[in-house]
């Protein structure tokens, strides 16, 4: 076999453990979810969406509900 197959050995690498940081916790989602259970009717589904993703990022940074949402909105 020629010298280039050598990296087509059947080593495996140990599998690498990261750390989820920066998810919300159960009393951000719950405030998320009721939240986002006042403006349903007033969304489609793809607007909530859209507009549930924005607030998670702004929940991960730190920011309360309401100001998640004044920020969106502004």
């Amino acid at each position: 076999m020629p010298s280039h197959y050598g990296s087509m050995t059947s080593e495996k690498k140990a599998p690498t453990t990261t750390k989820k940081s920066g998810g919300l916790s159960d009393k951000q989602k719950q405030q998320l979810k009721s939240h986002m259970d006042k403006h349903k009717d007033k969304m489609t589904p793809s607007q909530m969406k859209s507009h549930r993703m924005k607030m998670m990022v702004r929940m991960r940074k730190g920011m309360s509900i309401s100001k998640a949402h004044a920020d969106i909105v502004k």
